[in-house]
């Protein structure tokens, strides 16, 4: 098992406990919803599924992430550090894979932060009007970028990053305040249309002329998007207040009103709708052409019952929705970006805590690499938060396989039950994501597919980086990142293509149709008319046949590559393990057992370098050397010298247990002293003269010592502390020798 994180960093700092279990909640459902709560239940989920599809693909996902916070809990426990799911795959599997997991989960959170922080325009032009609307810049994919608007969302960004980053228990306590706002005023203006009577008017209640199963399914799919963000207090296990074991209830409440939430925005949409309008379904489709209030069914609903009160209650809430994001992400990311930095894949300074305990420079590195994205215009970020879907499920693959693996190290039936259900799950709901309206519509933007592609590469060069400044070897055997960062681009760009020749194909049949054709056709003609819906879908059986064979062609070439770097592995493992056996034999005296001449030349070439570097600040060398060596050869002959030289070896080693001890002559040793060696170095040094004296008289093993200390600013190589403390052995020659011990000159 890997060894667990202290929790502090190298300078001995560590991040406070002053989270409790009611800010926790607010941290993991503030998170969970969002901006996209009141939209995407219009123009995604309704019009997907209408309410009760809706409404029952929402609890099917929850019951999976009750399954996932399962699989959260189990790690939670056994690794209680910040950084979450990283720091769980790192210890359960590797380095490798915590960062590949750490990559995604980065731009998961990354992108809803810069969805939310660039709703706050949409917010203002749906309640203040054309307030920031000033200075416009360009339209960009359809959107008007305009420098009001792209301020508010910068100034947004500095002001949360500013109170996380300096304030950690004000910035929880307005997060719990906003998530209780919007949590109370979304159940008001939800009861406020029960008890008036709107529910009568939520039918259909599904989408007409469509599968009910898929409809429930195409939601169900979906909703790791929906909760993406409630498992952020995993990130702040360090900063607890109360018993880990207490967070799976929190993560169990957090989940269940999640759920509730959703619903309660989704049905409240239908409660109500414009009288010229037949239902709500065709009132969902013509939102294009609205704006306003009416352009947001729940803020048109909530208007009915409850007049210009419910408008508030859920602009309040919306807005709540909003901060709570900002800071929950903003949170999270911090605190990831913190163990990363401990880890050194991303730069020390980004685990570098300030007086108060708080990550400040990794909440810098998320404000500065979002600063631009205001001027990409929603319509870009729009894809990008499309990913998350994507990202959610690969991050909580990646969990549920840990927790399988934990479960299955430590014969632990329930976690490995959990483990294998989230992991088949999510595999499952992967599968169906990445491959475009294989069964269930479900499918990403064409653009979003794109923007997967740069991400992965850019994780490919980010991971060589990482790679060539690695001197603790971490990501040695760790191929299968590159991999899997590798297929994940060959797939989306089979995936891209496909799409993009798709709409490509489509957009020529209908211009060549709408000059020769007999009646105009629209881009809805594609879902309504029968002819091109069966049309469209074996267009759609070409391409995925065409998809999954580019992809069953490249799976067969990398299988073959693993072979062969398998293959490769194994024999340059076996010659390592030749060259340790050689290097062993080389660096270790034949006849005490000790270091050899050879590796104290290496051990002098490192410290050389150290001393240059100013890595080192103390160190002192032992030079000895056995007196009458030459007289017990000569009298007894070499096997008795033998065994005198290995006795002699054996007192330096007892007496200097911590330290290397090196054969570097006939009979001379060298010894250098670190750590508690070093500091008791004056005790052991007085010990081991006060027993060679005493072996003058018994007649045992005599040994003449010298010690010289290492002086920062005077020192320049090591050489000259050992000559010193060679200098201080033939001194202490002299002693000996006036103490009557047989000294050779």
């Amino acid at each position: 098992m890997a060894e667990k994180s202290t929790g502090y960093t190298a300078s001995g700092e560590r991040l406070h406990r002053y989270i409790s279990p009611l800010q926790a909640w607010a941290l993991s459902i503030g998170t969970s919803i969002g901006w996209g709560s009141f939209v995407i239940t219009s123009n995604t989920y309704l019009a997907s599924a209408g309410p009760v599809g809706s409404a029952l693909g929402m609890i099917v996902g929850a019951l999976v992430m009750f399954v996932i916070a399962a699989n959260y809990y189990d790690l939670m426990r056994r690794y209680p550090e910040a950084g979450g799911v990283y720091s769980y795959v790192k210890n359960v599997f590797d380095h490798g894979d915590g960062f590949l997991v750490a990559w995604f989960l980065s731009l998961t959170y990354l992108a809803i932060l810069w969805a939310n922080a660039t709703s706050l325009p949409l917010f203002a032009r749906y309640f203040l009007g054309d307030v920031f609307r000033f200075g416009k810049l360009y339209t960009l994919f359809g959107y008007e970028v305009w420098l009001g608007e792209a301020l508010l969302s910068i100034l947004a960004l500095l002001g949360f990053s500013l109170l996380v980053m300096k304030h950690g228990k004000l910035s929880m306590r307005l997060n719990t305040v906003m998530a209780l706002v919007f949590t109370v005023g979304i159940s008001i203006c939800f009861l406020a249309a029960v008890f008036a009577g709107g529910t009568r008017n939520i039918e259909p209640h599904y989408i007409p002329d469509a599968d009910i199963l898929q409809q429930v399914a195409h939601i169900a799919f979906i909703s790791p998007w929906a909760f993406i963000g409630f498992e952020n207090i995993t990130h702040a296990a360090e900063e607890f207040n109360f018993p880990v074991k207490r967070s799976f209830r929190v993560l169990t409440i957090s989940i269940i009103i999640t759920t509730l939430l959703y619903i309660f925005v989704t049905l409240l949409s239908v409660t109500a709708y414009p009288p010229e309008y037949e239902n709500w379904l065709s009132y969902i489709r013509d939102l294009d052409n609205i704006s306003g209030i009416k352009g947001l069914p729940a803020f048109y609903a909530a208007q009915r019952y409850l007049g210009s009160t419910g408008v508030w209650l859920l602009m309040l809430s919306l807005l709540a929705l909003i901060i709570t994001s900002l800071i929950g992400n903003t949170y999270a990311l911090s605190r990831l970006f913190y163990a990363l930095g401990k880890d050194r894949i991303l730069p020390a300074k980004a685990a570098k805590l300030s007086s108060r305990g708080l990550p400040e420079n990794a909440v810098l590195i998320i404000c500065v690499v979002s600063l631009f994205i205001p001027f990409l215009g929603r319509t870009c970020i729009g894809w990008i938060v499309d990913v998350t879907t994507v990202g959610a499920t690969i991050v909580y693959s990646f969990v549920s396989a840990a927790a399988l693996k934990a479960g299955l190290r430590e014969s632990a039936p329930r976690e490995t039950v959990c483990g294998a259900i989230g992991l088949f799950v999510m595999l499952l709901f992967a599968f169906f994501l990445l491959l475009p309206n294989l069964f269930f519509g479900v499918s990403m933007e064409t653009e979003s597919y794109f923007i997967f592609i740069l991400w992965s590469m850019l994780g490919l060069f980010y991971f060589h980086r990482i790679n060539l400044n690695d001197a603790t070897h971490r990501f040695d055997s760790a191929i299968h990142v590159w991999v899997g960062l590798l297929s994940m681009i060959v797939f989306m760009a089979v995936v891209w293509m496909g799409k993009v020749y798709e709409r490509g194909t489509l957009s020529t049949l209908l211009t060549v149709h709408n000059y020769y054709g007999a009646r105009q056709l629209t881009e809805s003609t594609y879902t309504s008319d029968p002819f091109f819906v069966n049309e469209i879908a074996g267009f759609h059986q070409l391409i995925l046949k065409v998809s999954f064979s580019v992809v069953g062609l490249f799976a067969l070439s990398m299988a073959a590559m693993l072979w062969n770097y398998t293959q490769l592995r194994r024999s340059a493992q076996e010659t390592k393990r030749e060259l340790g056996t050689a290097r062993s034999l080389a660096y270790t005296d034949p006849l005490t057992g000790v270091k050899s001449k050879h590796a104290f030349v290496e051990r002098e070439m490192d410290m050389d370098r150290r001393i240059g570097e100013k890595a080192v600040r103390e160190f002192a060398v032992i030079v000895g050397d056995l007196n009458g060596t030459k007289t017990v050869n000569d009298t007894l002959g070499h096997r008795a010298g033998d065994e005198y030289i290995r006795s002699g070896c054996s007192i330096i080693c007892r007496c200097f247990k911590s330290s290397p001890v090196f054969r570097i002559g006939g009979d001379e040793f060298a010894v250098i002293l670190e750590g508690s060696d070093y500091q008791r170095r004056g005790e052991l040094l007085a010990d081991i003269n006060a027993g060679m004296e005493k072996n003058i008289e018994t007649g045992g093993v005599v040994a003449a010592l010298g010690m010289a200390e290492f002086r920062p600013g005077t020192d320049y190589t090591f050489r000259s502390v050992f000559e010193r403390a060679d200098q201080s052995m033939y001194e202490r020659k002299k002693v000996l020798k006036d103490l009557g011990a047989d000294v050779r000159d």
